[in-house]
């Protein structure tokens, strides 16, 4: 005995299963085998409702509406929702817009007015700059061979530490 089973199942059942992107991907391939079915379109916004993608679920059951104008399922329940949803959406979006103004303008207003030619400052400049100098006068290169033995040499303008260059990797 052959049943036949309606195209739009396999994506109500994935959703069950809480697969959403094969349910969505199942219900647009039932749109696309049967596009004038009510079904197809509810089921595919339901889908659409699943991934967080509101306006395309709005405008799935608007198309499911286009075909089925009675059904009142499609009307109380699922357009109904997604449209609350949506509202929800563009309140919190634009609750995050002033907060995240908010947040620059506190930001910017929070960065104290220092003084860079105090005297600590130019002092502590100071102290970097001969620690860096001293640094560079005294070259220390780090020598790891082939077999993983690690050696620091310091070396010197005249003379090099490595007796063939070609096997060496340096690294300051």
């Amino acid at each position: 005995m052959l049943v036949l089973i309606p195209c739009f199942f396999l994506p109500q059942v994935l959703m069950s299963l809480h697969e959403m992107f094969p349910a969505v991907h199942a219900a647009e391939m039932a749109v696309q085998r049967n596009p004038r079915s009510w079904d197809a379109w509810q089921t595919l916004g339901r889908a659409q409702l699943g991934l967080g993608e509101i306006a395309l679920a709005i405008r799935s059951f608007q198309v499911s509406l286009h075909m089925f104008p009675v059904n009142p399922e499609v009307w109380k329940e699922d357009l109904s929702w997604a449209r609350k949803l949506h509202e929800q959406q563009k309140a919190t979006k634009s609750e995050a817009v002033q907060a995240q103004a908010k947040g620059k303008e506190i930001e910017q207003a929070s960065i104290p007015d220092y003084d860079f030619e105090s005297d600590e400052i130019v002092a502590v400049c100071a102290a970097i700059a001969e620690k860096e100098k001293a640094l560079s006068e005294a070259k220390t290169v780090v020598i790891v061979s082939a077999s993983g033995t690690v050696e620091t040499v310091t070396e010197t303008e005249n003379s090099s530490s490595t007796p063939d260059e070609s096997i060496f990797i340096r690294a300051r």
